[in-house]
């Protein structure tokens, strides 16, 4: 991507994320006016409430003592009413209880009457039960035995007689029973003249009798309604609708004598105030006070002191008796100290939502700069790469063309020393460009982890020092003097011995290529805490730290300025870094610009 591209993109995006923050503080800015109107609205209306309920109770309270002469007027008018009615009452239930015991007296005589004529005309009468009574009228069942002799005298008139009889006498009691108690009819079993027995019924209450009983009743009824119409009509009826109270609290209201703070006290006032914000959802704290407007004087107040018309911020006032024209009607003040925090408090999550959306975009912008930037390196270090492998690749192949076009030279092929030679230099060549290749597609298998790590005993001691013996001779010819301190007591890892042996010699190369005359080089390696330590340090152009920081970056290499003898593909670290890594090992870089550098790789044991 063209730099001019690059710039115009990250305009573009800059300017939209500066719209999107413009427009959410305007956002932000009218929700924090509309709710400070809002507060304002709620706060207004919550000072009328208490503005209203204070016009309401020094009303009521002007009128308070002649509404309670009244109502104690009236609660002694009802008790004397229920007294009366009390006694109207018991009077009507003792002459009915009179009247009552009177008629069944009446009836208990009636009913010895006719007993005692029952008596005298048959013989033996005995009083028996509804069961027993029903049951003499079934001969078959009856359980009556009866031998009568009776006695004549020459007038034929008995003057004697002897009853014996055999009766089961049933459940039922005789006449003895209480008079509330006796059944509509008294049943008897009596015997005629001749002996026969006879059944006979005598009512409890004939017709007339009950006739008589229930005219008494309902003149008794009728004297108790006649009593209750008098006395209804001689008791003065008083109601709520006799008494004025809109004029009696006129009249209170008329005087001039009775001070403002006599009108309203300050806990009633405060009380009256945080149930008001309360109902509107506001509990912030608030200091109140309430000043004479005649006298221009606080009369007390919820503040240490106000002065004057200088009102503090957040600072709310309404009339307190707005309905007096000749009285002080008092004002009223209130205020908040901390009303920014509520109304901050209501816009959290708006203000948290316009954040993180922020945020978010802010994350996208960074990014995309972020990957925008670094695909523009990758895309050059790859176009580095390319122009390496290239070179890499176009050296071996120039000098196996030379050779084999030497190898057509007819005076060549009579000499076999110079064939051989030439078959020599092909043969390295091939090997040469074979390992380049194989180094790419290992660093391409290592990307896809489709390379598969043998697991196998490594001693590193003994790797280092192979390793260290095959690259002698391109020591050599840099003169470069490679020091080994080989320490380690526990030197054996598990591991793949062949990218292992590629990781040291990775090192050992780099070491000896980017260092300026005859390169020093030492490889260490010593056990700590239960790990094996490998350091290749060498005194080389050494790396900055932001060099350091990429030196594991693949296509990668370190600068060189004009000079470019330090050939490469810009993969051995990245590789070195891959490697360890699968080992559930670390590599760690310390470099010093023009000092040298240090790589630590720290491997587990088995």
């Amino acid at each position: 991507m063209k730099k001019k591209s690059l710039w115009l993109i990250t305009g573009l995006m800059t300017i939209a994320l500066l719209g999107v923050f413009v427009m959410q503080s305007y956002y932000i800015r009218e929700a924090y006016r509309l709710k400070s109107q809002l507060f304002e609205q709620e706060v207004n209306q919550a000072l009328s409430a208490v503005a209203d309920k204070v016009q309401r109770l020094n009303a009521v309270s002007h009128i308070t003592k002649t509404d309670y002469e009244w109502r104690i007027k009236m609660e002694n008018q009802r008790r004397d009413k229920t007294r009366r009615l009390i006694d109207l009452d018991q009077k009507y239930k003792e002459d009915e209880r009179k009247r009552k015991y009177n008629q069944q007296k009446q009836m208990i005589d009636e009913l010895n009457y006719q007993d005692g004529m029952i008596r005298k005309l048959y013989l033996s009468p005995t009083i028996i039960s509804e069961i027993d009574f029903y049951d003499l009228a079934n001969q078959a069942t009856t359980p009556l035995n009866v031998d009568v002799n009776v006695g004549f005298d020459e007038e034929l008139n008995m003057i004697g007689s002897n009853v014996r009889k055999t009766f089961r006498i049933g459940s039922a009691k005789t006449f003895n029973l209480e008079p509330k108690k006796l059944p509509d009819s008294i049943r008897y079993l009596a015997y005629s003249s001749n002996g026969q027995p006879l059944r006979i019924s005598l009512p409890s209450l004939n017709a007339e009798m009950r006739a008589k009983f229930e005219i008494e009743d309902e003149i008794a009824a009728r004297r108790r309604s006649n009593a209750l119409r008098e006395l209804q009509a001689d008791t003065v009826k008083l109601n709520e609708g006799d008494f004025n109270v809109l004029e009696a609290a006129a009249k209170e209201m008329s005087q001039l004598d009775i001070p403002l703070n006599e009108r309203i006290s300050k806990p009633i006032l405060d009380t009256l105030l945080r149930a008001e914000l309360l109902n509107k959802n506001i509990g912030l704290k608030y200091d109140f006070w309430l000043k004479s407007v005649t006298r221009d004087s606080v009369l007390f107040s919820k503040v240490s002191f106000v002065k004057g018309e200088i009102l503090p911020a957040n600072t709310f006032k309404t009339t307190l008796f707005s309905n007096d024209v000749i009285r002080d009607p008092g004002m009223l003040y209130i205020n908040f100290p901390d009303r920014e925090s509520l109304i901050l408090s209501n816009l959290k999550v708006t203000m948290a939502s316009s954040g993180a959306l922020l945020l978010v975009l802010i994350s996208i912008f960074s990014y995309t700069l972020y990957a925008i930037l670094r695909q523009k390196k990758i895309s050059e270090m790859k176009t580095d790469f390319i122009n390496n492998m290239t070179h890499e690749f176009k050296t071996p192949v120039s000098t196996i063309m030379i050779a084999s076009e030497a190898l057509r030279d007819p005076e060549i092929l009579e000499d076999k020393t110079r064939i051989g030679r030439l078959a020599g230099i092909i043969y390295d060549e091939n090997v040469r460009l074979g390992n380049h290749i194989e180094r790419v597609l290992s660093i391409a298998r290592l990307e896809k982890k489709e390379l598969k790590l043998e697991e196998e005993e490594v001693d590193m001691n003994a790797l280092i020092a192979a390793v260290a013996d095959s690259m002698s001779l391109q020591l050599q010819k840099k003169e470069a003097q490679l020091t080994l301190h080989l320490d380690a007591a526990l030197p054996a890892v598990k591991g793949d011995e062949l990218h292992l042996s590629n990781v040291i010699y990775n090192l050992i190369d780099n070491a000896n290529k980017y260092s300026i005359g005859s390169p020093k080089i030492t490889v260490n390696t010593r056990n700590s805490g239960g790990k094996l330590i490998i350091e290749v340090e060498d005194e080389g152009i050494g790396m900055t730290k932001e060099q350091s920081k990429r030196a594991f970056d693949q296509f990668y290499r370190v600068p060189t300025g004009n000079l470019h003898d330090v050939k490469g593909f810009g993969l051995g670290l990245n590789y070195v870094l891959d490697i360890v890594t699968q080992m559930n090992g670390t590599i760690k870089v310390h470099s010093e610009k023009d000092k040298g550098t240090v790589f630590e790789i720290i491997i587990p044991l088995n």
